[in-house]
């Protein structure tokens, strides 16, 4: 099989919202009046974002997922993408999974594929997506005040403890689907994001882990925060055993999570839980900001030390 014939099989379909898509040297679209186009790019490879032995159709899934959430953390639309694959071969069945993964993302956020590329190599995949946001709408993480709220959505800490299972650094019997989910096949929140648009004073999504992420408003921000291991949404499993410290890094330094992380005024209490139930999505308050500079960590009163921070590719 050619590179322009796996192309034309597994990745070429109608596009619902694009003047012209895949099969030309460059695609066309038309932004909307009002508009700024939002543009993120992230890249998976093997043995770095998955493992080797990970399901094709999770790939597909997950390598589209983690741009949807960008979009979400920024407020935006998510309308377009463009997909670069390198494979180690042809193998059609793969293929054919990984793009069953890819589209139903794709179809679960209505995105188009509007173009890309292909070539031999290692695996890996890298996805740039753009989208719409109203202009001078976005959330960006330098609007923090001081005072604000800080709230996540979701469950904190699962997926990084579907990966320790996979790694075999422990065993779970209970809860282990829910963790492998998480890992896998997170769900973007993208109607949150939509949704906190004049609500949010900042936002980011949770990938490198709670408190590398949240430390990216603060540093933007020119502020610093406290917040409450007790208060941080996550399973039973975890919840049930906090003062463990290996379950503390999980939820706080994890990553994978792909939840919002944003700060609010206190006067938007009632309405962030109020679409908290709207979009049937927990939303929780974990702490707030203040003049300091930097983020600590309580549990029971006691500062908490952590040598992990969060995922960096380079440490």
């Amino acid at each position: 099989m050619s590179e322009f014939s796996l192309i034309e099989k597994y990745f070429t379909r109608p596009a619902s919202q694009t003047d012209l898509g895949v099969g030309d040297d460059a695609a066309l679209v038309r932004i909307a009046e009002g508009m700024q186009l939002a543009i993120s790019s992230d890249m998976l490879v093997a043995g770095t974002h998955f493992l080797h032995d990970c399901a094709p159709y999770d790939i597909g899934w997950k390598a589209l997922a983690v741009n949807v959430s960008d979009m979400a953390a920024m407020g935006a639309q998510p309308k377009w993408a463009t997909l670069a694959i390198a494979l180690p071969e042809i193998n059609q069945a793969w293929l054919a999974e990984f793009s069953r993964g890819f589209f139903a993302c794709a179809d679960a956020f209505n995105i188009d594929l509007i173009g890309g590329d292909t070539t031999s190599g290692p695996l890996n995949i890298s996805v740039t997506i753009m989208g719409e946001v109203p202009l001078g709408a976005a959330l960006q993480r330098d609007g923090a005040q001081i005072g604000d709220d800080i709230w996540v959505s979701g469950n904190l800490g699962s997926a990084a403890l579907g990966l320790a299972h996979l790694q075999e650094k422990l065993s779970l019997t209970n809860e282990l689907e829910t963790c492998l989910n998480a890992l896998h096949t997170p769900t973007p929140r993208a109607a949150l994001g939509l949704a906190l648009r004049g609500i949010a004073t900042s936002c980011i999504d949770v990938s490198d882990g709670l408190l590398a992420d949240l430390g990216h408003i603060l540093k933007a921000s020119n502020c610093g925060a406290t917040i409450d291991l007790e208060k941080i949404p996550c399973i039973d499993l975890l919840k049930n055993d906090l003062q463990n410290s290996q379950f503390q890094t999980f939820i706080l330094a994890g990553g994978d999570d792909y939840e919002l992380c944003f700060t609010a005024s206190p006067k938007q209490r009632e309405a962030i839980n109020l679409l908290s139930k709207q979009i049937h999505l927990p939303i929780t308050n974990i702490g707030t900001t203040n003049v300091d500079i930097g983020l600590q960590a309580y549990y029971k009163n006691n500062q908490l030390k952590l040598l992990k921070q969060g995922f960096d590719h380079f440490a």
